[in-house]
């Protein structure tokens, strides 16, 4: 007997996280660029890239028309932060998990 694998959407990876990191979900969407803004934003983006099939300018359009370029930057700065900062693996380990289970 196979497992089905929940089906996860932008909307919910953008719902979740912001309720996560206690944000509203339009700071999340907005243009503001604070780190207390930015850093969810990079880890909805990161999570978009890993949990769906939407294309990086996809992924932009989903979070305010942002450029697939954007997206790419965020991927790869949450990577990097998850290899030397134990606080956003835990993060990212806990929505992953809420996410998928």
């Amino acid at each position: 007997m196979a497992i089905q694998a929940r089906q996860v959407s932008v909307d919910n990876i953008q719902k979740t996280v912001a309720e996560y990191y206690n944000i509203k979900l339009s700071d999340l969407l907005s243009k503001r660029r604070s780190r207390s803004i930015a850093r969810p934003r990079q880890m909805s983006m990161f999570l978009a890239k890993e949990l769906t099939n939407y294309s990086l300018p996809e992924i932009g359009e989903s979070f305010g028309g942002r450029d697939h370029t954007t997206v790419l930057h965020a991927c790869k700065k949450i990577k990097e932060l998850r290899d030397f900062n134990n606080e956003i693996e835990e993060d990212y380990r806990n929505l992953f998990r809420a996410l998928t289970i």
